[in-house]
């Protein structure tokens, strides 16, 4: 009996998570192209103000799809000793980074998202980053993520369970994403700190 009731709980939990991702994916989606352009100037100063963006190093950014939060401003005006990567796909669903300029060779991953034409072994591991600024659909407070489900971050980044940054783990996206709590699972990775147009949160470690 308490295993079916485990089973139920397991399968509302699941089904509560899809229902909210695809409510935020639809409010995403639909915000207009200059919104979004207005967010990323926004995140840029709240960002550069802060002393992870004041020490050379790689910084991990995304490819923006979806209505994701676009990141190419900040690109754009990090310091000279610090080197833009974005994520790569592996053969075993885990993510490398690979460092990334403006006319460099991309090549379109399964889900179609450019990637660096980079080889494996000359990707940097996520120990090896910096900062990595990773997409959301959802968010609290205290540092918990929704992401799109595949669990791409929470596999590459589960070290971080524990021990601390680097890389420090930064959710980037819009004020309208937060929301009052997320149901946790085991293997859920926290972010150390959420930016928005509004406002960076200092969730846990790098404040």
């Amino acid at each position: 009996m308490a295993e079916d009731a485990i089973l139920i709980d397991s399968t509302t939990a699941a089904r509560e998570k899809r229902e909210l991702r695809a409510m935020l994916r639809s409010q995403r989606l639909a915000l207009p192209a200059v919104e979004r352009m207005r967010a990323a100037d926004a995140i840029v100063g709240h960002l550069l103000d802060h002393p992870l963006f004041a020490q050379p190093g790689y910084v991990a950014g995304y490819w923006a799809v979806g209505g994701e939060l676009p990141l190419h401003v900040l690109q754009m005006r990090l310091r000279s000793d610090q080197v833009w990567c974005l994520p790569c796909i592996q053969a075993d669903d885990s993510l490398r980074f690979a460092p990334w300029r403006p006319g460099d060779e991309l090549v379109s991953n399964r889900y179609g998202i450019p990637e660096p034409a980079l080889a494996a072994e000359s990707q940097l591991g996520p120990e090896d980053v910096s900062v990595i600024l990773m997409p959301l659909l959802g968010f609290t407070r205290t540092g918990q993520r929704l992401g799109m489900g595949a669990g791409f971050y929470d596999r590459s980044l589960a070290f971080r369970q524990r021990l601390p940054a680097p890389p420090a783990l930064i959710g980037a996206g819009y004020a309208f994403q937060e929301v009052p709590g997320l149901q946790s699972d085991s293997w859920d990775v926290p972010l150390d700190a959420v930016v928005t147009e509004g406002e960076l949160m200092i969730c846990r470690g790098v404040g």
